[in-house]
């Protein structure tokens, strides 16, 4: 179990999620999870349907409680009771908006139901999320990303220092994503704004991300930072020749391991030889089986992600 600092200094991180065990009755939704998001860190938390997240979402949010284990944010204990905290908390989990009113008179409304006093928080939020040009604009009328923009200005009017959102990018364009992408890298860079993205799609995930964790069986299965996802991909050299049979039987002979693919090549699947694709045209050439196509293939995100949760693609 990864043991946790539980002092509340600025340089505690964000949230801490400590030896957690959730279970209903039997079944077990969460194993031993353990996890650490840095303060101003955009952290997506990747899984497959059913796999934890909403639940781990339930327990930051105390609107359930572990079974066994622990939970931090800021420093303080996860506790429904902490009013102190929940002021420093923002969640959302789907935009919901009054279609008729505009961006302002939807945050406003917003504003009153939480029992936010400061009326320029409405201004604040909306300088902060980039919405100046459409808080005129009825919401009826706003691009799918922007209402998600508006979904997110009403979860930050008390200027909450942690952001957690639930699926927030399902169903959006790729220019939706990038306005999501761009405004979440806005509020973690200038304004501190620590980020807890859930979502069941690393492609559109990696876009938005600076970190991710993936869980998998209610168990936290790999971490690892976006600028270092592509070392972690893994790479094959594709060949293919007059004679197939030949071919491989010359990359075995000299410590290749290969396999068929579907489409007919020969997939070299030994760390090195993607490494070195000259060296294995050299080798065939040499022996009399110059290839007539050779290629290095990277693993795509859903190819990465599948491979380590243990699937493969047609059996999610």
């Amino acid at each position: 179990m990864r043991m946790l600092s539980k002092n509340k200094s600025a340089g505690t991180p964000a949230i801490q999620i400590d030896g957690v065990h959730k279970r209903f009755g039997d079944y077990t939704v969460l194993d031993n999870l353990s996890l650490e998001v840095h303060r101003g860190e955009i952290f997506g938390f990747l899984g497959l349907n059913g796999a934890g997240k909403t639940t781990t979402i339930k327990l930051l949010l105390a609107m359930l409680r572990p079974t066994s284990g622990k939970l931090y944010m800021l420093g303080e204990k996860v506790d429904s009771g902490n009013y102190k905290l929940w002021s420093s908390v923002g969640y959302l989990e789907e935009a919901t908006f009054y279609p008729d009113l505009t961006v302002f008179e939807n945050l406003d409304i917003a504003r009153r139901m939480q029992g936010v006093p400061d009326k320029d928080s409405i201004n604040q939020v909306i300088y902060k999320l980039g919405l100046e040009p459409h808080q005129k604009k009825k919401a009826k009328h706003l691009s799918l990303g922007n209402k998600q923009r508006l979904g997110l200005a009403k979860a930050m009017l008390h200027n909450p220092q942690i952001l957690i959102l639930d699926e927030p990018i399902n169903g959006l364009d790729p220019a939706g994503v990038a306005e999501i992408r761009d405004m979440l890298y806005n509020l973690a860079k200038n304004f501190g704004v620590t980020i807890f993205i859930s979502s069941h799609l690393l492609e559109e995930l990696s876009k938005v991300s600076t970190r991710i964790g993936i869980i998998h069986g209610g168990q936290l299965v790999k971490e690892v930072a976006m600028d270092k996802l592509e070392q972690s991909l893994q790479k094959s050299l594709v060949v293919n020749g007059r004679n197939k049979y030949a071919l491989k039987k010359v990359l075995e002979e000299h410590g290749h391991a290969c396999e068929e693919t579907l489409d007919g090549y020969i997939k070299l699947t030994d760390d090195h030889a993607a490494d070195n694709p000259e060296r294995i045209a050299e080798l065939l050439v040499k022996c009399n089986q110059p290839p007539t196509s050779l290629r290095v293939i990277t693993e795509d995100l859903e190819g990465y992600f599948l491979r380590t949760i243990g699937m493969t693609r047609g059996n999610k």
